[in-house]
């Protein structure tokens, strides 16, 4: 076989083995169905007057992960932090003390997409929920621990709480569900705060016109920084479940019902 042939042979049956490797299991198919569906259902509550109120709580801890993004960026470049607020208009507001602005000012938008694609990946799997929800929970009492206000100590505790019960709620498969939700809500949120602020508000103080600021004097526009992180946050979506599809063949979804031993 000529080696040009040899090469487009290989070529081939490594796209076609990606390609089945990708290729979604029923259970898969199930999951993304589930995402379709919460997709559909947040965007309708995000804009119908008085529904939208349903998606308040929800909104008000992604918001807490945006501002424990800021301030875990912080920590890990030498901050102090101070503090994290939250406020009932869907605002927060990290208070720290050194560190690197390079790395925490864009940790807010970019830190609440990953976590929204890390619960998204582990959505597709129980016991990854469980992992990851045991994550979220640290986050939540870091947060708390940060927290200045009763808004932001009542909702860390409240979720903190779902959480735990949802763990043992059927083996937590009730668990795996509401990780997939709020995985679906976190990045949303995440993609939609950066167009809202950049392109509909136009909000002068966002982190991407402090960082344009900070970087070259504003050279470089807020709403370039904001495309490239919404870029940013739009890949780990997609990678997330890429790597839910590659990763979770076989069936794990923790539900007691239909089992039987012999």
């Amino acid at each position: 076989m000529p080696p040009f042939a040899a090469e487009q042979l290989f070529a081939r049956d490594t796209s076609e083995s990606f390609g089945s490797r990708i290729d979604p299991s029923p259970e898969q198919k199930r999951t993304i169905i589930f995402i379709a569906v919460y997709f559909a259902v947040i965007v309708v509550l995000w804009n119908v007057p008085y529904l939208k109120l349903i998606l308040w709580p929800f909104k008000i801890v992604t918001v807490g992960l945006h501002e424990f993004g800021h301030a875990l960026a912080g920590l890990c470049t030498g901050a102090k932090i101070v503090s994290i607020t939250l406020d009932p208009d869907e605002g927060g507001l990290t208070k720290m003390r050194g560190g690197n602005p390079y790395v925490s000012l864009p940790a807010g938008y970019i830190g609440s997409a990953f976590w929204g694609a890390l619960m998204i990946f582990a959505g597709f799997d129980v016991l990854a929920s469980k992992i990851v929800s045991v994550m979220i929970g640290l986050a939540m009492l870091l947060t708390l621990y940060w927290a200045r206000n009763w808004l932001t100590r009542g909702v860390t505790v409240l979720f903190i709480g779902l959480l735990v019960l949802l763990w043992w709620a059927d083996t937590g498969y009730y668990l795996r569900y509401f990780v997939l939700f709020f995985g679906v809500m976190s990045c949303l949120y995440s993609l939609w705060d950066i167009i809202e602020d950049l392109v509909t508000r136009k909000v002068n103080e966002s982190d991407a016109s402090q960082f344009a600021h900070l970087c070259c004097g504003g050279c470089i526009g807020a709403q370039v920084w904001g495309a490239i992180w919404f870029l940013i946050s739009l890949s780990f979506l997609v990678i997330a479940v890429i790597a839910a599809l590659l990763v979770f063949k076989e069936e794990n979804t923790g539900s007691t019902a239909g089992t039987s031993s012999t």
